[in-house]
């Protein structure tokens, strides 16, 4: 049980973090925001990124590094969970 626990937890965290990358990189190019797998990354990403951009002021040349501080957050509190289980 533990065991699948930790695979779980291992694989909700990091398709976050994949997900996280994947929006970083949409955001470098020009694409449809209407298409159905681009607004599942927003609507996955935003609700974790939304409350980091609250916290985190904007850079003095507009870099958005939300991404970056969420990125490492998920990891801390995967490593946190998975040495509970």
């Amino acid at each position: 049980m533990n065991f699948l626990l930790f695979q779980v937890i291992d694989m909700v965290f990091n398709i976050l973090q994949i997900i996280i990358i994947v929006r970083v990189v949409l955001s470098w190019i020009s694409h449809n925001p209407s298409n159905q797998f681009i607004r599942i990354i927003y609507q996955v990403s935003e609700p974790i990124l939304k409350p980091i951009r609250e916290i985190l002021p904007i850079t003095g040349m507009g870099f958005d590094l939300s991404p970056i501080v969420a990125f490492f957050l998920l990891g801390l509190l995967k490593k946190i969970l998975l040495a509970v289980v």
